[in-house]
């Protein structure tokens, strides 16, 4: 039987311990695949939709801008059944890019079995590390899948208005 293709081979080992080097290299990585994804991310404004040929939406709205940051909220907006209200968003990430550091981070994570912490002293340095990772993981996959963000005139409602209702439930 033949082994599974990865796609997606992260360029630091999963074995691997994490330090803050690491963690640096990760949120560079993540960082590069966003800017295949949103490459005017520094200029957008708003709420943004990219689609790929699995056909569900990606969202992205920029919460602030400044000169060398973005904050920004990525999520998949999955839709229930009907009458049952509104979109599961999973994974819902709200994600920091500096833009002068070529490097974007987690601040916030919604998604099963990743505690997050604010500060870097063992465990919070290896939280987050696999939330950063998982990060990457997921815009490499975007990226591999066609999604990329342009300039959308989109008047649906924007990701914060679903977020207290929209987050699924663990399986």
């Amino acid at each position: 039987m033949q082994a599974p293709l990865d796609l997606w081979p992260p360029p630091w080992s999963l074995e691997t311990r994490a330090t803050v080097g690491g963690l640096m290299d990760v949120c560079e990585e993540s960082y590069a695949s966003l800017m295949r994804l949103a490459p005017d991310l520094a200029r957008a404004q708003g709420h943004l939709r990219a689609r790929a040929a699995t056909g569900l939406e990606l969202h992205l709205q920029v919460l602030e801008q400044s000169r060398y940051t973005t904050l920004i909220r990525l999520t998949y907006a999955f839709p229930r059944n009907p009458g049952e209200g509104l979109p599961c968003l999973d994974p819902n990430a709200r994600l920091c890019a500096y833009h002068d550091a070529h490097q974007v981070e987690v601040m916030d994570l919604h998604q099963t079995a990743l505690p997050l912490y604010r500060h870097y002293a063992h465990p919070a340095l290896d939280a987050k590390w696999k939330a950063n990772r998982f990060l990457a993981r997921w815009l490499a996959f975007c990226v591999h899948q066609g999604y990329r963000f342009g300039p959308v005139s989109d008047t649906g409602a924007p990701i914060t208005d679903l977020l207290s209702h929209g987050e699924c439930q663990s399986v």
